[in-house]
């Protein structure tokens, strides 16, 4: 416990530490009663009661049902108020933007796709965000004054020392000057920008492969190739925020691509990236290759190969993880991380097939041995992830009973 005996404020510290402990265990097992609440915590009966009195008291908690079918009488259930906060998330692309809004305990209580085709977007940026924001409000039945903080997620990362997105000039409108001023100044509530893949770690790290993690990378392959690396329990985002960008990574097996920037793409790009895929099916005489754009083509043949044991389906499943592995092993090289989570859908259509050919190529191409898995957040993850970290925050400021 933090402070010293006869400290002036210590009782109150104590009282905000126990009540955040009870509301994270009300988060993680759901309903509680009193005396599990106790139990769990280490607080005495008549402890646990004062403080449920007060975090219902405060509006944090609500007393819903009774356990049932115990011996003895049936005891009162709690659960966190679900309506004392909600956070939002974006996740953009150059086709679309995904909103939801989420309440305390995590629940997507609203949702909204707005269509953004086109290099030149038909309304600017900012009402492109504020349209699709308000747009999973209302689903919602909420204000967006409701929303105490948006998470947007994008492609590339915006510049901490310049405010400019960079790594993704694919996405047009998302360059101005202004833009961060603009955003703040047509929305109520903070926001913080990520990188797309950033936020699919903080997916799988609180809620999917990379629980109790704490040294991992995870390497995405759905529109792009990219990576993000959380080193001792946190997103290393680099002095640029481009730390994971390892489509650029010149790699053995490909050309040098020079001015990788101007040309959007780099070598592990070319090699492995989901657009090689179709390719490298044309290249082994494969019939039937999907015609779709090339993510959903692309997941279209590895989850085919994963599936349907041909010597064709083998050799491309085979070669399509020793380009994974190529790039893979630079990055274990350098970190050594205690693990690598495979995501997007050209990574997780293979399945345990695919993770199993990468493990065996990475143990020859690095010294280093990390075990990899298959993500398990597959339902729009970069959204799920700017939920999540819009969540942290969130409870942060709302647990916090000693202000």
């Amino acid at each position: 416990m933090a402070g010293t005996a006869g400290t002036p404020g210590t009782p109150r510290v104590l009282r905000a530490m126990n009540d955040r402990a009870a509301l994270d265990l009300l988060l993680e097992h759901g309903p509680l009663s009193r005396t599990r609440i106790g139990k769990l915590t280490g607080l005495s009966k008549p402890t646990a009661s004062q403080l449920l009195a007060r975090l219902e008291a405060a509006g944090l908690v609500l007393a819903t049902g009774t356990t049932e079918g115990r011996p003895g009488p049936n005891a009162q259930l709690y659960e966190v108020n679900p309506t004392s906060a909600y956070a939002a998330g974006l996740d953009v692309t150059p086709e679309r933007i995904l909103a939801a809004v989420a309440d305390v305990t995590g629940r997507t209580i609203g949702s909204y796709e707005l269509p953004t085709p086109g290099r030149r977007p038909a309304h600017p940026v900012v009402r492109q965000v504020t349209d699709a924001l308000d747009g999973a409000v209302k689903a919602a039945g909420l204000a967006r004054d409701d929303v105490r903080r948006l998470v947007i997620g994008t492609p590339g990362a915006f510049d901490p020392n310049t405010g400019r997105l960079r790594y993704a000039s694919h996405l047009p409108g998302w360059h101005t000057p202004a833009l961060l001023d603009e955003l703040a100044a047509a929305l109520p509530m903070p926001v913080e920008y990520e990188n797309d893949v950033n936020l699919v770690a903080v997916a799988e790290q609180r809620l999917g492969a990379a629980r109790g993690h704490e040294d991992f990378v995870l390497l995405w392959n759905e529109g792009g190739l990219g990576a993000a690396l959380v080193l001792g329990g946190r997103l290393h985002r680099g002095w640029t925020g481009g730390a994971g960008e390892v489509g650029f990574l010149p790699v053995p097996g490909t050309p040098l691509v020079r001015q990788v920037t101007k040309a959007n793409s780099g070598g592990y790009q070319e090699l492995a990236g989901s657009q090689a895929i179709p390719r490298l099916a044309h290249e082994l005489g494969m019939s039937h290759v999907p015609s779709t754009p090339y993510p959903e083509a692309a997941a279209t043949l590895i989850q085919r190969a994963a599936t349907e044991d041909t010597v064709m389906h083998r050799l491309l499943l085979q070669t399509y993880a020793t380009r994974l592995a190529t790039g893979l092993a630079s990055l274990v090289s350098v970190l050594d991380p205690e693990l690598v989570v495979l995501s997007g859908a050209s990574l997780t259509a293979g399945g345990e097939v695919l993770r199993t050919l990468v493990q065996d190529e990475l143990e020859e191409l690095a010294a280093a041995r990390p075990r990899l898995v298959v993500g398990d957040v597959r339902e729009h993850p970069v959204l799920r992830g700017a939920l999540e970290s819009a969540l942290a925050t969130t409870r942060d400021e709302v647990f916090d009973t000693g202000r």
